[in-house]
């Protein structure tokens, strides 16, 4: 149920009647290999699960996800700053269809609430966005519940009933051909719901089966739409652990074995996908431990990118990526704007580093005036809506090193040398001081004097 479609004529004195007979010819062949491709875009079902390789339609980049409170609602002219400012710069912006600033989608079977989710749609429409919609969570008749929404943290991450996983499909179809101007869709968010307690395991089978029905759903209403998962949380453990550890592993930890074998099944019994997308975090699950410290531990955002890649050989996503512990409010606020910049920048770098295709920074969610690590001042406020420091990187960033731009390690020399990280794309030069003090090295031949934790971008 797509939307395809161009012709176009041609005409010449003198041989009048070859001429538009080959031009026919022509023009048929032309239109066939246009539909043909408009077709194929988005990926193949590959039933050995070898992916797709790299494409440019999953080639997203560097974005954000809107949670909570987003700039779609608040003071008018507050959201009209912030949506100057990502309009400037475009970059890919993601919604849950469910949750996190969305209504319950479709509160009993066949009656649909599409009131805040066309909200959202709209502000990334407006903001020229590449919109991307992760398919979570469910509504509650499909999962036990009745007609009301229970908003509990408990009730809102349970998986479909088995008996509902169509039902579900078919919201998925009922979104996408509600919009038709989104090609990315993610299914499912961090196996929520898919744990089972008596295998202490994954229920990978389980959302490997509402996977293939979501996909299948999708690629029905257009072959054109670009589907990925499984979105699981690649944990880690510290260094030296025992506990459910696997051979995937680094100074910074080894990942969950559980997570591994979640994945590996996916990637064996999915009936087809444009991307594979995790997320996960630097520090360690139990205890949230940072080894060997809080900037060498980011080299895990590089070491499972290209597990990830050899593996399965699909582009990668990283849905979300967190870098600092959260306290035991799961509030972020344990370092300053600088530090946590500077660990965000350097996670960055690695993720560039290893070929990740898109990459979405969870926007934490305020109404206030203190919000650490949010990309812009709450449009709750008066006179908000300003881009705060994040934002600032992850727009620079996602200009300057895109997905496929050639990148070279620039020549740091110095003394300080191991005290910073570095990275280059043509002219352009990325350096993080990683040091909670002022210090001075050379990169491609040039002094550089750097403050603490500075980001300092030359060329």
């Amino acid at each position: 149920m797509g939307r395809r479609g161009a012709v176009r004529t041609f005409r010449r004195a003198g041989r009048w009647r070859f001429a538009v007979a080959a031009a026919a010819g022509a023009l048929a062949l032309a239109l066939l290999l246009v539909l043909w491709a408009t077709s194929r875009q988005g990926g193949d079902d590959l039933s050995d699960g070898s992916g797709g390789g790299r494409s440019a339609a999953v080639e997203l980049g560097w974005g954000f996800t809107h949670t909570q409170y987003s700039a779609d609602r608040g003071d008018d002219a507050a959201r009209r700053t912030t949506a100057g400012l990502l309009s400037a710069t475009p970059m890919p912006q993601n919604q849950h269809i469910m949750g996190w600033g969305v209504d319950n989608p479709e509160p009993k079977p066949g009656t649909y609430n599409f009131g805040d989710l066309d909200r959202r749609v709209a502000f990334m429409r407006r903001t020229n966005a590449t919109p991307v919609l992760t398919l979570c969570c469910a509504p509650d008749w499909m999962k036990g519940g009745g007609e009301r929404t229970d908003w509990s943290q408990k009730s809102l991450e349970k998986a479909p009933d088995p008996a509902h996983y169509r039902d579900f499909a078919e919201l998925a179809g009922v979104i996408a051909k509600r919009y038709p101007d989104i090609r990315h869709f993610i299914v499912w968010n961090e196996f929520k719901g898919f744990y089972d307690e008596r295998k202490g395991r994954w229920n990978y089978e389980g959302y490997t089966e509402l996977y293939n029905l979501v996909y299948a759903e999708l690629k029905k209403q257009n072959r054109a739409n670009a589907v990925g998962g499984p979105y699981i949380s690649m944990d880690s453990n510290p260094p030296g652990s025992s506990s459910n550890a696997s051979s995937l592993r680094g100074p910074w930890g080894s990942v969950d074995q559980r997570a591994v074998d979640a994945l590996t099944y996916w990637n064996s019994h999915k009936k087809g996908a444009d991307f594979l997308v995790v997320d996960g975090a630097s520090y360690t699950r139990e205890g949230s431990k940072l080894f060997p410290d809080e900037f060498a531990a980011t080299a895990k955002f590089a070491d499972v990118t290209a597990w990830l890649r050899k593996s399965t050989g699909l582009p990668v996503w990283w849905s979300e990526w967190y870098v600092e512990p959260a306290d035991a409010n799961d509030d972020r606020r344990m370092w300053t704007e600088q530090h946590r910049l500077a660990v965000h920048a350097t996670a960055m770098m690695q993720l560039a580093r290893a070929g990740a295709s898109a990459a979405f920074y969870w926007n934490p969610e305020e109404t206030g005036a203190d919000c650490p690590g949010c990309l812009w001042r709450s449009t709750e406020l008066k006179g908000g809506g300003g881009g705060l420091p994040m934002l600032d990187l992850l727009t620079r960033f996602g200009k300057d090193f895109p997905p496929g731009v050639e990148l070279r390690t620039p020549d740091v020399t110095g003394d300080n040398r191991d005290a910073v990280s570095a990275l280059a794309a043509g002219s352009t030069v990325l350096v993080v001081n990683m040091q909670d003090r002022r210090l001075t090295v050379e990169v491609d031949g040039k002094p550089l004097d750097l403050a603490p934790n500075e980001i300092r971008w030359t060329g």
